[in-house]
């Protein structure tokens, strides 16, 4: 039978003494496990993180076909704004392949071979499926060079009634302003992320980036709720294989 002790409690006899250094070294032992993994937690975003802008930008070398590439060739008015895209986007296609990302991201940004850049083709397009088109590739250039800020400009302007950029984009800007630790302003676009479609992939893994950043941000309900929503709905998903510890974790924290 459990006993109240009050507040400056001491115990008298050995045994008691004995009870009470096995309960601090639980409790401490508790309080461990959570540290480290709220620790876990943090790491997970830098040690993910280029792995996850790697993706995004492979992503983005094919939203070209979901965005009707073909159309704009085909319009006239169309024809010199992706004229001078083709040279920035290849560019950002072999900057995304990893051959010296770097430089070639930021020619995809300012241009060569006398051809614009995409920032050059956002402002002296804009209105236009290209200069949309541009504010996405400048965007995702700009996240991994890491100017979070000009990422987040970008990509903000960029619009898409397609199923496949409307999370990646959402979920990027949600990774710049985690980078630059505003956390609440990355949570909320996690969540416009994971809700922009429903599909396999794109989900749980924003699900799962929603739900660590409300765990740093100590919002443990709401982190639970899609940390469940992952082992129900995508239990074959990658992310379903980290949940149960997640899960565990944020409902100790919640005792």
């Amino acid at each position: 039978m459990a006993t109240y002790k009050k507040r400056g409690y001491k115990p008298k006899t050995k045994k008691e003494k004995e009870v009470v250094v096995e309960e601090n070294s639980t409790t401490a032992e508790v309080f461990n496990t959570l540290d480290e993994g709220a620790s876990k937690t943090e790491e997970w975003f830098v040690k993910n993180q280029k792995y996850i802008i790697g993706v995004i930008a492979a992503i983005a070398v094919v939203v070209l076909g979901y965005m009707g590439y073909n159309k704009f060739i085909a319009e006239p008015h169309q024809k010199e704004a992706m004229n001078d895209m083709y040279q920035a986007r290849t560019y950002f296609e072999e900057a995304a392949n990893g051959i010296s990302s770097d430089s070639l991201y930021n020619m995809a940004l300012n241009g060569g071979n006398g051809k614009f850049g995409m920032v050059d083709i956002a402002k002296e397009y804009s209105g236009t499926p290209a200069g949309n088109l541009a504010n996405y590739y400048a965007g995702i250039s700009y996240l991994n060079l890491k100017d979070y800020e000009k990422a987040i400009s970008y990509l903000q302007e960029f619009t898409s009634d397609a199923s496949i950029p409307g999370p990646i984009v959402k979920g990027a800007i949600g990774d710049a302003f985690v980078q630059l630790e505003q956390y609440k302003e990355g949570l909320d676009y996690y969540e416009k992320a994971f809700k922009a479609d429903l599909n396999n992939y794109t989900t749980p893994m924003f699900l799962m980036k929603a739900a660590r950043i409300a765990i740093r941000l100590n919002e443990n309900q709401k982190a639970l709720d899609y940390l469940k929503r992952i082992k129900n709905e995508f239990d074959s998903s990658t992310e379903a294989t980290q949940v149960d510890v997640l899960i565990g974790m944020v409902e100790a924290k919640m005792q």
